[in-house]
């Protein structure tokens, strides 16, 4: 079974303050045109999207730099509410471990990464974060929660879609577009069953 787990870009969420994307069509074929052409704009962190260690961390690698390595591979997709605790967090990577999926969490719900979790997460050598909302952190103070996960290189999948799909490990493909000197990108994140 395959779960696409991506917002639609045109209608999605977006970050308070962010620009929201944007399309027009440039040629029509109704219109006398070739065929239909589309332009687009967009943020980096539109959507479903990925944030690079650059993001927060003046020097830290851009999306280029980081290889697919964290984005395609085994994960746990775990449930939680609320804020995650560091006791929570230590719970998540032991369940992961146990799961063979180490390496990469999700979190679905309306879950709140707390800065004491981000700890616990940068020091269990998580590659990958992913979560629902469209910040890690606390939506009002994400510095602090960015800085630690992206100062210890754990990339973050920020804004994917996890309802209806069951807790377990599955097999995830999040990789970002190639932007060059980019401190995100946008991704087609879906989950397979092994």
């Amino acid at each position: 079974m395959i779960y696409d787990i991506t917002q639609e870009v045109f209608s999605c969420r977006v970050f308070p303050g962010d620009p929201a994307p944007e399309k027009r069509r440039i040629m029509s074929i109704r219109e006398g045109g070739a065929c239909n052409l589309t332009a687009f704009s967009m943020c980096a962190h539109n959507g479903t999207h990925v944030d690079a260690p650059f993001h927060f961390v003046d020097g830290g690698k851009t999306v280029d730099q980081m290889g697919l390595t964290p984005y395609v591979g085994p994960c746990l997709l775990t449930r939680h509410s609320g804020n995650v605790t560091a006791a929570d967090a230590a719970r998540m990577l032991d369940r992961a471990r146990a799961a063979g999926a180490e390496k990469r969490l999700l979190i679905a719900g309306r879950a709140t990464v707390t800065a004491e979790a981000a700890r616990v997460f940068a020091e269990g050598g998580l590659w990958l974060l992913g979560n629902e909302s469209q910040t890690v952190g606390p939506e009002d103070a994400p510095r602090e929660v960015h800085l630690i996960l992206l100062g210890a290189e754990v990339t973050l999948l920020e804004g994917i879609v996890l309802a209806g799909v069951p807790e377990g490990r599955y097999f995830l493909s999040a990789a970002p577009l190639n932007l060059g000197g980019c401190d995100g990108a946008p991704c087609r994140a879906y989950l397979m069953t092994e």
